[in-house]
């Protein structure tokens, strides 16, 4: 089956499922998009690894990578393979010593390794025409607000003064230290946010 490279388009709170995270994978080179909703542990392992944050103790996929970097595994790619009543499945796609051998993941799991190990992410043709939605104009990034019947739509980014809107730029650095020493993950990207808007043009 011919498989279609995938990347990351954004993250965001899933607002048909408490506590959960929409997750929107589309092609490199098109315009369809896969949907997936994860939950909040491994919206934070995929969120941080993006952002370049280093938690104050490893989490669990940091300790994979780290055990398969002392042991010589190479994570060559993730494959999203499947769809059964409605949750993805998908393989690593693993090397080591010349031998390669696939290993059965979760999804949220194996992109949350796929963005440590640099891995392509793949999924195949069939699943993207039966499964996939198509952006039409909507430029997606890591937004507030993403449900996953807005997937596909123009949004709009939100231009609501942040409750870190007052702060000066020391006190953000200061507050943005302190929440990744506290594993306050979600505060820290919202403040980091808040901090790149202040440096862009």
């Amino acid at each position: 089956m011919k498989k279609i490279e995938l990347e990351i388009i954004g993250l965001s709170h899933s607002q048909t499922q408490t506590g959960a995270y929409a997750l929107v994978l589309g092609e490199s080179h098109g315009k369809r998009r896969l949907p997936v909703i994860i939950g909040a542990f491994e919206a934070q392992a995929i969120a941080l690894e993006i952002e370049k944050m280093t938690p104050s103790r490893p989490l669990t996929h940091d300790l994979f990578k780290t055990f398969s970097d002392v042991f010589h595994i190479k994570l060559e790619e993730v494959i999203i393979y499947n769809l059964v009543n409605g949750i993805f499945f998908a393989k690593l796609i693993c090397s080591s010593e010349g031998k390669v051998n696939e290993i059965d993941a979760r999804t949220s799991d194996a992109i949350a390794l796929a963005v440590r190990f640099g891995a392509p992410i793949y999924t195949y043709e069939f699943l993207l025409s039966t499964s996939g939605v198509i952006s039409v104009e909507g430029d997606f990034s890591f937004l507030e607000h993403l449900d996953k019947a807005d997937i596909g739509a123009e949004v709009t980014p939100s231009t609501t003064p942040t409750p870190f809107a007052e702060l000066t730029d020391a006190q953000l650095e200061e507050k943005l230290l302190r929440a990744i020493e506290e594993e306050s993950y979600e505060k820290a990207a919202r403040i980091r946010d808040e901090i790149a808007k202040r440096k862009s043009p």
